[in-house]
């Protein structure tokens, strides 16, 4: 099983800290499609966290079902209205299973990165297959990787400059890794964390996907629709089960 990082501390501030993905214009969107995917049949969220897409997805009448590492998260999702009906299986999203087969199986919010080994995205792949009925769709939401901002010879890159926060990514090019440090102005001082990620260019995850035995019906730039092109920073990319 692939190392926690969400646990309790994080788990509790979680909402708070990613509160502009739960605001209608980053969220509905993503539960518009999603919702338009799942074509009236059963959902399973990889990565499910505390719910933010699969509690209202779930109260638009679409069956969710989830897997989650983080039992502290978790905790945090049965805390929420609907959160305790909500099946969910801890365990890691590359390998555990669930009873069932889905319409759709998603993993949002750059998580398919928190998987830090090649083998272990291939894997994911091959276990969102493994659930999906002929027909079915994994979606997978990812930043591009943002090498053209890294100066060569650099090997580092401020991501956030907020007035409260601010983030580093220092980059393993040859690796393909990365990690994200975050400091936080809190009253007892700066906070600091950080978080080791893969990153992943879309036609890798292509690959990925023709390992797994599906094939990409639509990549856009973002939940409404829109052109992916060299510009877009990151996409939303569905891949289909061929019917049997």
């Amino acid at each position: 099983m692939h190392e926690n990082h969400f646990g309790p501390e994080i788990a509790a501030r979680y909402d708070d800290d990613s509160a502009a993905m739960f605001a209608p214009e980053a969220l509905t969107p993503a539960l518009d499609r999603l919702e338009a995917l799942a074509d009236g049949g059963p959902a399973l969220e990889l990565a499910i966290g505390t719910g933010r897409v699969g509690l209202p997805l779930a109260a638009r009448g679409v069956p969710v079902t989830g897997i989650e590492l983080s039992a502290a998260m978790v905790e945090q999702l049965r805390a929420k209205p609907g959160g305790a009906e909500l099946p969910v299986t801890i365990g890691d999203m590359a390998t555990t299973t669930v009873a069932g087969t889905f319409s759709l199986v998603y993993l949002v919010f750059n998580t398919i990165v928190n998987l830090t080994s090649q083998d272990a995205q291939v894997d994911c792949f091959v276990n969102a297959a493994s659930h999906l009925l002929p027909g079915g769709c994994f979606v997978v939401e990812v930043n591009v990787p943002q090498l053209r901002r890294l100066p060569p010879g650099d090997r580092a890159n401020v991501f956030a400059t907020g007035p409260e926060h601010w983030g580093i990514d220092v980059l393993d090019v040859v690796e393909q890794r990365l990690v994200s440090h975050h400091f936080t102005a809190t009253v007892n001082g700066v906070r600091h964390t950080s978080i080791p990620f893969r990153y992943v260019w879309p036609p890798e995850l292509d690959l990925m996907a023709r390992i797994a035995g599906l094939r990409l019906r639509h990549r856009w730039g973002d939940w409404r629709g829109s052109a992916f092109t060299a510009d877009s920073r990151s996409h939303v990319s569905v891949w289909e089960k061929p019917d049997a």
